[in-house]
């Protein structure tokens, strides 16, 4: 039988040879992981996991893997300090803090009593699978949101802000880590003094990040190549002043983003170290999955596939039924709560510490990762088709939804002459032609919905993918309907319904390319958006109209003061 690890054993690989095998693997699998729409970090989980079973890389005792991968932990930890929106949990406000804790508090418990009564974990081991399961990750949930354009839906407005009141709370727990000494011992007087120094330097970088910094880097980004060099420069040397005070320098790496987090700069700077994170993270994760392997998962398994269904049945149940208490529609609660259904990479980051520390054992930590790549696979999924999904279980999650739901506050009785969809960016053009009067806008943006209500304009707080919401509208005066949703199924749907309930509607509709504004007219359209199409047609009627473009100045001064007022 082939033995692939007495295969390498003969075979001399130089550190460079090491590395370049590896990022070998790691494409390769990333290439087939991006087919199958899931996100690279499990191609660098299974990269790892071929490494560690291959054998040709010792990734166990290779001090510069090591290296990377708390580098990629640092920097990963900085952007996400850098990119944490404070304004996010506020917009959401009492939604965010209350499915965030709630979330927290149920998970932790649940997963402690499943691992120490279940399974009977002694409670330090117990403690860190409940805290490992509790994590969503930020990365992949806002990715999957933005591929889909619901960033700014409700549910995903819910999700980000539940996301961000579970990294605060994850750093909170790194940072008492600190306090607990090797095997797991506590020191009261020790984890309070971390805690509260925690505290303090968490202070001093949110004063450093709006009264210096800002000043300084607005100096410094004439240059490109000095903000990048000033940027890595200070999360080093702040790394090396922090581990001093017994931090660690993936406490370093957030506290170090939290300084520069109201710098106008940030995004000049994330887009600069973003490739070095992607870099050293892959490292990270690719160490990870051979430690799975050296773990190992004999009469383990039971208890991760438990873990596994907890996360991806449990933690949405949670989230509904809170979201479902504070008379949220199941539909929305539905759609936030499968955003949680995975554990994150703060969950991996945290089952590595503890293992370093040693306070879990390898196969504590191998049921963690095994969870991760688990929960990780099916989620994806999950929200990718939760839509799809949801009309075949609505019945079902009807007990996670009150009568009384706030959502449905808005008055669909009144019959307006155009009804528009979406009134963000197109949809704010097209409102500066229209009267008041004449309008209803359908919007699923809560924010959209408040400025809304403040000009005086109709409107229904809806999303054009409940299949329920043209049943529920009051069309007799309706001659117009307009969709700037981008999105070809929803737009088909649409035409189809509304030329079912009232054949002499006529019905424009958004396309991105050719392709599918021809698709469109062949379902029934009777006009198409194609806004760069326009947008050509318009500069072109403006260039025709005179040569000398005063007509262009005094656009320019509308849309420079719109564009103001927007942001």
């Amino acid at each position: 039988m082939f033995d692939p690890a007495a295969f390498f054993e003969g075979i001399q690989l130089t550190p460079e040879m090491e590395l370049a095998m590896l990022l070998a693997i790691a494409s390769i699998l990333g290439i087939v992981f991006k087919v199958l729409k899931q996100p690279l970090v499990l191609a660098y989980l299974v990269a790892g996991i071929v490494v560690g079973y291959v054998g040709f890389l010792n990734l166990d005792n290779g001090e510069i893997f090591e290296v990377f991968s708390t580098l990629g932990v640092m920097f990963l930890l900085f952007l996400v300090g850098m990119e944490m929106d404070f304004n996010s949990i506020r917009r959401t406000g009492k939604l965010s803090l209350v499915i965030g804790l709630g979330q927290v508090l149920f998970t932790a418990t649940g997963g402690f009593l499943i691992a120490h009564l279940l399974f009977g974990f002694d409670p330090l081991h117990s403690i860190y699978v409940a805290v490992a399961l509790t994590f969503s990750s930020t990365v992949i949930i806002i990715k999957l949101l933005s591929d889909k354009g619901s960033v700014t839906s409700l549910h995903g407005r819910a999700a980000i802000g539940l996301l961000l009141v579970q990294d605060l709370v994850v750093i909170l727990i790194l940072i008492a880590l600190n306090a607990i000494e090797m095997g797991g011992e506590v020191d009261s007087i020790s984890l309070m003094r971390t805690i509260g120094l925690g505290v303090i330097l968490f202070g001093i970088m949110l004063f450093l990040g709006r009264e210096v910094f800002p000043y300084i880097f607005k100096r410094i980004a004439r240059s490109q190549e000095l903000l990048f060099l000033v940027s890595i420069t200070w999360l080093l040397v702040f790394a090396m002043i922090v581990e001093q005070f017994g931090f660690s320098v993936e406490i370093a790496g957030f506290l170090g983003g939290i300084a520069l987090a109201n710098s106008s700069e940030k995004y000049h700077i994330s887009n600069k170290i973003r490739p070095l994170r992607d870099f050293f993270i892959l490292v990270f994760f690719v160490y990870l999955g051979s430690l799975m392997v050296i773990s190992g998962l004999e009469g383990l398994l039971w208890p991760a596939l438990v873990f596994s269904l907890f996360v991806l049945i449990g933690n949405p149940m949670i989230v509904m039924i809170l979201m479902g208490l504070m008379r949220y529609k199941k539909r929305t609660s539905f759609l936030t709560g499968v955003t949680v259904a995975q554990i994150s990479e703060f969950s991996l980051i945290f089952a590595t510490l503890g293992l370093t520390l040693g306070h879990i054992t390898d196969q504590i930590f191998a049921i963690i990762v095994a969870v991760g790549v688990t929960t990780i696979t099916l989620s994806t999924y999950l929200i990718l088709y939760a839509e799809k999904i949801f009309p075949h279980i609505s019945g079902l999650l009807s007990i996670f939804e009150r009568k009384s739901s706030f959502e449905k506050e808005e008055n669909y009785e009144i019959s307006k002459p155009i009804i528009m969809i979406g009134a963000n960016r197109i949809g704010r053009g097209i409102m500066g032609y229209i009267e008041k009067d004449d309008l209803t806008v359908i919007d699923f943006d809560p924010l959209v919905i408040d400025d809304l209500k403040r000009k005086g304009i109709h409107c229904i707080f809806a999303d054009i993918k409940d299949p329920h919401l043209l049943e529920e509208l009051n069309l007799k005066n309706t001659k117009l309907f307009i969709s700037t949703s981008p999105q070809e199924d929803d737009n088909i749907t649409l035409i189809r319904s509304v030329k079912t309930i009232k054949k002499n509607i006529k019905v424009v509709v958004r396309a991105e390319r050719e392709e599918e504004a021809l698709i469109l007219y062949e379902n029934g359209a009777d006009y198409v958006l194609l806004p760069h199409l326009l947008s050509g047609k318009y500069l072109g009627k403006i260039i025709d109209s005179e040569l000398e473009l005063e007509r262009m100045k005094e656009l320019k001064e509308k849309e420079f003061q719109l564009l103001k007022q927007r942001t």
